[in-house]
């Protein structure tokens, strides 16, 4: 049985081409959207926090290795690698979606954030909208 401890969900940006967020070099990120979930003691060891995040983004110069992660409290437990093209023809305009799973999160309020920074110098990058991120945080019974 699984019932929900928590949700939260924030949308920065609703469309694509609505914000123009240079994306730093690495080790330089920015963070894109923060939530909070809160655990209950009586769910603190057996649980489930579910992260979807989805962000527009637009190659500039070059091809870009950009790096997405997701922090918990100020601690990274989840990354994801993806090359962002600016080649005019061909797509430069690319929306990446990508989830991790947290598991037996302790109790208490914690602060979940996404970021992103590029790691491939030379090249550059920017977050074009929409922004989006959830968290879904479950008790398994």
């Amino acid at each position: 049985m699984v019932s929900i401890i928590d949700y939260q969900a924030t949308q920065p940006s609703r469309r694509a081409n609505s914000v123009n967020i240079a994306i730093p070099q690495s080790p330089i990120r920015v963070v894109l959207a923060t939530i909070r979930l809160t655990i209950p003691q009586s769910n603190a060891t057996n649980n489930r926090v579910q992260l979807i995040s989805s962000v527009g983004v637009r190659g500039v110069t070059g091809t870009s290795q950009l790096l997405f992660r997701i922090f918990r409290d100020g601690l990274e437990f989840f990354r994801f690698q993806v090359g962002v093209e600016s080649d005019p023809t061909s797509e430069v305009n690319y929306v990446e979606t990508f989830q991790a799973i947290d598991s037996n999160v302790s109790q208490g309020t914690h602060t979940y954030q996404v970021t992103v920074q590029n790691i491939t110098s030379g090249t550059e990058a920017t977050v074009v909208g929409p922004i989006s991120f959830s968290g879904l945080a479950v008790a398994l019974t």
